[in-house]
């Protein structure tokens, strides 16, 4: 049965239902990806906000400060050229400055918005892989247990584990953005405009379709510049693998797709995303993606021999997306995937490496999709469902399953998502946009997502040359050091306009720094500096 023909009877189910002539009853899909989306919701709000989350509520506080001028995310200095502020952290701001909500607060609550645009855009995306109507449950199974044994703790890697720190970053935005753009161009290659219409006049099938379409892509592009290498790497699979005949007027549309996705990321005025092709200064960070990686995708690998099959096949005849054997869209997007990846190894722009969590999409939905197909079940099927299954199991019990179960109800003891110290402590004392000499790892991360600034901001950023960066971190080093003067200190008080020192406990307080609060969780010091500051406060007393 195509899928046309499927989509069509639920349109008819649906239609009457709204006429009183039938009963609405919802998919296995949206039972079991409703109750996904509300154990996931519940597991993201249950962990302390950590990692990646204070340098996007930074980017937050500082659109809601100036939505139009935003100051660079982490430091008092001009924002202009950031690619943190994408449309995505605009409407952010935009929504934090209707209702008074702060940057945490926000992150917090796009978590589960981001999620159901993730969840919506798998289940449209499996529809042009098959009809059937567990492959959309299957495949996003695969999708969260499918990686290994080791935790992989990346924005963009969307295991159970890694999905209770990354929902409200702009990268699971952006896949979900990904997974609506590949369903809508498999649909546009097949030449089958279905029941689905997307904007204008003609519906995705006219040239504003085209159009359309390219600007998703543009939005993807400036929303995660990485994703969209990936999306956009799907979206030639797709084209490649699905498009019926290539007559002029065919190649047009899609030159129009790629020229409006290039002008979306063009016009966008807060920074210019085709210079970031360029830039080299997160490069260094990204190696670490390259280290373990048996240890945090081998379980993916189940998938092979499903990839395997759609590559021998003639084609399956279900579905939008299938191609001819090694044209299949699935083959062609892991294979392009691999070598980007590759590529980021050899060129040593281990940025590209970002896109390995994305990589492995098609090998596990390759697997739901196989594993979907009606038909008795013979003896390869049994076995791949086994070794499936034996690896969901495995994946869950080793890594995913702390994501879920609260260490309360634990009884084995698995690995618990990381908890980080929360800083709200000394924000209280910081006005925003006040610099602040950090030393500790922790501090460095989140400190700026309550509105305060750093001395040397903790992340690389276009807005900020990397030299400088560096002299400032240096600066900073200088300033702590042990052996520093007084006058050395001031005169990088001076040179930075720092207001504040938050010290490990570790960390000494210099003489002419006055201690204000001190935390009972890590015993971290907030000690006032520069112009105000008393002389001689020791740091026993507050402790």
């Amino acid at each position: 049965m195509s899928a046309d023909v499927v989509t069509r009877r639920e349109a008819v189910g649906g239609a009457t239902a709204l006429r009183g002539r039938g009963t609405w009853r919802p998919t296995p899909y949206q039972l079991f990806g409703g109750l996904f989306w509300l154990v996931m919701t519940l597991a993201y709000w249950r962990i302390p906000l950590c990692c990646d989350a204070g340098q996007h509520a930074a980017v937050v506080e500082r659109l809601r400060a100036d939505l139009l001028h935003p100051r660079h995310p982490m430091a008092d200095l001009p924002g202009a050229g950031s690619p943190y502020y994408s449309p995505y952290a605009v409407a952010q701001g935009a929504f934090a400055r209707l209702t008074g909500l702060g940057g945490w607060a926000v992150v917090r609550l796009s978590g589960p918005v981001n999620l159901l645009v993730l969840l919506t855009g798998i289940g449209r995306f499996t529809r042009v892989l098959t009809p059937h109507r567990r492959a959309p449950v299957l495949c996003l199974a695969a999708m969260v247990l499918l990686w290994g044994t080791e935790r992989a703790w990346w924005s963009g890697y969307l295991g159970l584990m890694s999905m209770t720190g990354d929902l409200g970053y702009p990268s699971t935005f952006a896949i979900g953005l990904a997974f609506w753009a590949w369903a809508f161009t498999a649909r546009r290659a097949a030449g089958t405009g279905g029941p689905v219409r997307f904007v204008g006049p003609g519906g995705l099938a006219s040239p504003w379709g085209y159009a359309a379409l390219g600007a998703l892509y543009g939005l993807i592009l400036l929303v995660h510049p990485i994703t969209s290498v990936a999306a956009v790497l799907g979206g030639v699979a797709f084209v490649a693998g699905g498009q019926r005949g290539w007559r002029p007027a065919v190649a047009v549309r899609w030159l129009l797709a790629g020229a409006v996705a290039l002008l979306v990321g063009y016009a966008w005025p807060y920074f210019d995303v085709l210079a970031l092709t360029g830039d080299r200064s997160v490069d260094a960070m990204h190696e670490q993606l390259y280290d373990g990686m048996p240890g945090h995708f081998w379980l993916a690998l189940t998938g092979v021999p499903a990839l395997w099959l759609r590559a021998g096949r003639s084609g399956t005849g279900e579905g939008r997306g299938a191609g001819p054997g090694w044209r299949d869209p699935l083959v062609l997007m892991f294979a392009l995937e691999c070598a980007t990846v590759a590529y980021g190894w050899v060129s040593g722009h281990y940025t590209y490496g970002r896109i390995l969590g994305l990589t492995l999409v098609p090998l596990q939905f390759a697997l739901g999709v196989e594993l979907a197909r009606p038909g008795p079940w013979g003896p390869w099927r049994r076995l791949l469902g086994g070794v499936a299954a034996a690896g969901a199991l495995t994946g869950f019990l080793t890594v995913q399953a702390g994501a879920v179960v609260p260490r309360s109800l634990d009884p084995v003891g698995f690995d618990q998502p990381p908890r980080w110290p929360t800083y709200d402590w000394a924000a209280r004392y910081i006005r925003p946009g006040e610099p602040v000499i950090a030393d500790g790892y922790y501090s460095v991360h989140l400190l700026a997502g309550y509105g305060p600034d750093l001395v040397a901001p903790a992340w690389p950023d276009p807005s900020l040359a990397e030299g400088e960066r560096r002299r400032r971190l240096a600066a900073v080093r200088a300033y702590l050091a042990p052996d520093s003067t007084r006058a050395e200190r001031a005169a990088v008080v001076r040179r930075y306009g720092a207001r504040w020192l938050l010290l490990t406990r570790w960390r000494p307080v210099p003489e002419e720094a006055t201690v204000v609060a001190w935390s009972r969780e890590t015993g971290e010091v907030l000690a006032r500096i520069g112009p105000g500051a008393k002389a001689g406060a020791g740091v026993r007393a507050a402790r």
